[in-house]
C-alpha cells in the first residue's frame, strides 16, 4: 500500500528580500510565523503497519528548526535571498540526505501565500 503522510512544522523567523524593488515592503526587513509541511511516500511495511513513525520526521527537522527558528534568515548560508522557493530548496537540501523518502517541502510564508518544491 502506498501511502503519503504529513508532518507539519513551525517557526518564526525575521527576512528582507534584497532583489526586490527598492520601496517595496518586502525589502524591509520583516518577520513571519512560517509553517512547513514535511511530506514523506512510500510503501508500508506490512510487518509494522506504518511508513515512518512521524518521530522520526521530528528528529530529522529538529537540527533545521534549531538553525531557522528566532533567526534572520538573510544570515543564515545559502539563504542570503530567503524567499520562499530558496526557503523550500534549502530546507529539502538538508532533509534529504536523512529522509530519503522525502516527496515535497511546502513553505507557508503566510496564511494565504505558500510555496511546494518537490526536488
Amino acid at each position: 500500500m502506498q501511502v503519503t503522510l504529513l508532518k507539519t512544522f513551525r517557526f518564526e523567523a525575521a527576512h528582507w528580500l534584497p532583489t526586490f524593488a527598492e520601496g517595496h515592503k518586502c525589502r524591509r526587513m520583516h518577520g513571519h510565523s512560517f509553517k512547513v509541511d514535511v511530506a514523506v511516500s512510500g510503501e508500508v511495511d506490512p510487518a509494522k503497519g506504518y511508513l515512518i513513525d512521524y518521530g522520526d520526521i521530528s528528529v530529522a527537522w529538529a537540527p533545521i528548526e534549531a538553525q531557522l527558528d528566532h533567526h534572520l534568515l538573510n544570515e543564515i548560508q545559502g539563504l542570503e535571498n530567503p524567499t520562499s522557493e530558496m526557503l523550500a530548496v534549502w530546507i529539502w537540501d538538508r532533509l534529504k540526505p536523512v529522509l530519503p523518502m522525502i516527496e515535497s517541502i511546502t513553505v507557508h510564508e503566510t496564511c494565504t501565500s505558500s510555496c511546494v518544491y518537490r526536488g
